[in-house]
């Protein structure tokens, strides 16, 4: 048992779902997961592990922003011994080409977060995606017949900005989405030599301003999860 997830060893899968919504956790627990059992409700950040097509996955909210996804990723990989971490997460497109509910596989992650910085003593990082883990997911996007943008995002520490324009420098330099959590997801998995990868569905733009309700961004984006799912199916 770690500070913050209560399970047991064992209860948690080596493939782990990280959305950062804990009713998203539930969401995709109950509709996709056989035998869902839930092992954590420490702070409300839920956590649930079942099976998909025979094998065991479990499914962990990690809540907004890096410093909270940096608390569940390190006791995951830490107190559990988890191998392989895929957030599956809403994010604001960037381009005018990118519209709501299209799907986004996150190359690499920039970041204006002080995180990193601090822990390079100013010098930078680039955090990417596992290589192999990307690959897969390019493939079963293929197979899948899924439309899927793939490149450079955003994982910012703001998000009500003094700057409401301060995204199109990042747009400029050919970034697809913003969100706020894959660039610490991404050093974590280079630190401790595990895979990582970050799924996102759009759920605004901040080019047109068209934006996707709580509750849709709760309990749909369905294609994002079966991509994510595929990962793990035999």
């Amino acid at each position: 048992m770690s500070i913050h997830i209560a399970a047991q060893p064992g209860d948690i899968a080596p493939t782990v779902l990280l959305p950062g919504d804990p009713l998203r956790a539930g969401f995709v627990a109950e509709r996709y997961l056989d035998g869902p059992v839930c092992y954590n409700r420490v702070r409300g950040m839920l956590g649930f592990t079942g099976t998909w097509k025979g094998r065991r996955v479990s499914v962990q909210g990690s809540g907004m922003g890096q410093p909270s996804l940096a608390i569940y990723v390190n006791e995951l990989i830490r107190s559990y011994g988890v191998k392989r971490l895929i957030r599956v997460g809403s994010c604001g497109s960037l381009q005018p080409d990118i519209g709501l509910r299209d799907i986004v596989i996150a190359m690499s992650a920039s970041t204006d977060s002080a995180m990193n910085a601090a822990r390079f003593r100013g010098m930078q990082l680039a955090p990417t995606a596992s290589p192999a883990l990307f690959l897969e997911a390019v493939r079963a996007a293929e197979r899948m017949g899924l439309p899927v943008r793939i490149g450079p995002i955003l994982a910012t520490d703001t998000f009500y900005a003094d700057d409401p324009e301060g995204w199109r420098l990042w747009a400029e330099y050919g970034h697809l989405a913003v969100e706020m959590e894959s660039a610490m997801l991404y050093t974590l998995a280079s630190k401790h030599r595990v895979e990582a990868l970050t799924i996102l569905t759009v759920s605004d733009s901040l080019v047109t301003g068209g934006a996707i309700g709580a509750d849709e961004r709760e309990k749909s984006f369905t294609q994002m999860m079966e991509l994510a799912l595929a990962l793990i199916a035999p």
